[in-house]
C-alpha cells in the first residue's frame, strides 16, 4: 500500500471528513455483480480471492485505527514500520489475483477487482491495465469506463476522464456514483472542461453543478454527495457588473442558495460531530449573505471543542461585518 494511501486512511479514520470519505467512496464503488452459478469452480475461486481481499483490507483499516490510536502513547508503529507490514499483508493477495487471472484471462471482473487492489496499494499503471483490459473485454460494461475516467481524473490527461465518464453514464444512466465523479472532475479541472466542451467558466460552474443535482435526484439520501454539492458553492463567486446594488442581490442569492444545499445536507448528516461541521458553513453563508442573527444563534449550536479557533475566527468576523459601512470579509 502506498504512504499517499496509508496517509488518507489515517486522516479518514481520525477526523471522519466528509471530503476524506468521498475520495474513498468514489474510488471503491463500482464492481459490477452480474448473476452467476454460485457452484461453478471459477466463480467459487473467484469469490474466495475477493474475500482474501476484503479480509485484507479490513485487517489493514484495523491495524491503522489501532496505530492512530497507540502513537500518543508513545506504542505505536513509525510509518515506515507501518508501511512494511502492510505491504507484507497484501503480497498473497495480490499472489491470488495474479495467478487466478493467468488461468482465466477473460474474466473480467476479476480484471475489475485486481484494478482497484493495485489502485489502493499505488500501482496506478498496473491497475490501469487491468482496467483497459476489462474495458476490451466487455466495452457494455460502465464499469470500467468509470474506473478509467477515475485514473484519468488523478493522472491525466484529463480529458479522457470526461471521456470516459459520458461514455460511463451512456451505459448505465441510473447510476448516481458517475453523475458524482464526473461533477467533480468538471469541478476540479475548470480550465480542461472550458476547452473541451467550448463553455466560459461560469457554464462549467454551471454544467458541474447539474451533474451533482442528476446524482442527487437518483440518490437523494447520500450524505457525502449532498456535501460535495454544497462544498461546490465555495469556489463560485457572481460576476461583478459595477452596480453595487446588484451586485449585492447577486451575492445574497448565492449565499441564500447555498445555505439551501447546506441545509440539504444538514438533513442527512449521520451524527452531532457531522452537524457541528455544517454548523461552521451555516455561519459563513449566514454573514457572506449578511443573515447576522441567525449566524450569532448558530454560533450558539457550534460547541464542539475542535472547532473552538474556527468559532472565535467566526465570532470576529461577524463583529466586523456588523459594523456599519465594514466592507465585505474575505472568504
Amino acid at each position: 500500500m502506498s504512504d499517499l494511501l496509508i496517509g488518507a486512511l489515517s486522516a479518514l479514520l481520525a477526523t471522519n471528513t466528509p471530503v476524506a470519505l468521498s475520495n474513498l467512496v468514489h474510488t471503491r464503488t463500482g464492481i459490477a455483480v452480474p448473476v452467476t452459478d454460485p457452484n461453478d469452480p471459477v466463480e467459487k475461486e473467484y469469490r474466495r480471492i475477493m474475500q482474501l481481499d476484503d479480509d485484507a483490507e479490513d485487517e489493514v483499516d484495523r491495524w491503522i485505527k489501532e496505530n492512530h490510536d497507540l502513537i500518543p502513547k508513545g506504542a505505536g508503529l513509525d510509518d515506515a514500520a507501518m508501511n512494511v507490514r502492510i505491504r507484507e499483508r497484501f503480497v498473497p493477495v495480490k499472489r491470488a489475483y495474479e495467478s487466478f487471472l493467468a488461468a482465466h484471462p477473460e474474466h473480467t471482473r476479476a480484471r475489475l477487482a485486481f484494478g482497484g487492489f493495485l489502485s489502493d496499494i499505488g500501482e496506478e499503471s498496473r491497475a490501469l491495465e487491468q482496467w483497459d483490459r476489462a474495458r476490451e473485454l466487455d466495452p457494455k460494461n460502465p464499469v470500467p469506463w468509470n474506473n478509467l475516467a477515475n485514473y484519468y481524473g488523478h493522472n491525466g490527461p484529463i480529458t479522457n476522464a470526461f471521456v470516459c465518464y459520458t461514455k460511463a453514464i451512456e451505459l448505465k444512466p441510473r447510476e448516481a456514483l458517475y453523475y458524482q465523479n464526473f461533477a467533480t472532475t468538471v469541478f476540479l479541472f475548470r480550465k480542461d472542461a472550458m476547452s473541451h466542451f467550448n463553455l466560459t467558466e461560469p457554464q462549467v460552474f454551471q454544467k458541474a453543478m447539474a451533474l451533482y443535482r442528476q446524482a442527487r435526484e437518483l440518490d437523494p439520501s447520500n450524505f457525502l454527495l449532498a456535501t460535495d454539492l454544497a462544498q461546490s458553492y465555495w469556489a463560485m463567486k457572481p460576476p461583478r457588473t459595477g452596480d453595487d446594488a446588484a451586485d449585492s442581490v447577486a451575492e445574497r442569492k448565492l449565499a441564500d442558495e447555498a445555505l439551501g444545499a447546506w441545509r440539504e445536507a444538514f438533513q442527512l448528516a449521520p451524527d452531532e460531530n457531522a452537524r457541528q461541521g455544517i454548523y461552521v458553513h451555516f455561519i459563513r453563508w449566514q454573514i457572506e449573505g449578511r443573515r447576522f442573527d441567525e449566524a450569532r444563534t448558530n454560533l450558539t449550536r457550534l460547541t464542539n471543542s475542535a472547532f473552538a479557533s474556527t468559532k472565535r475566527a467566526l465570532e470576529k468576523k461577524l463583529t466586523k461585518q456588523e459594523t456599519p459601512n465594514a466592507p465585505p470579509a474575505p472568504r
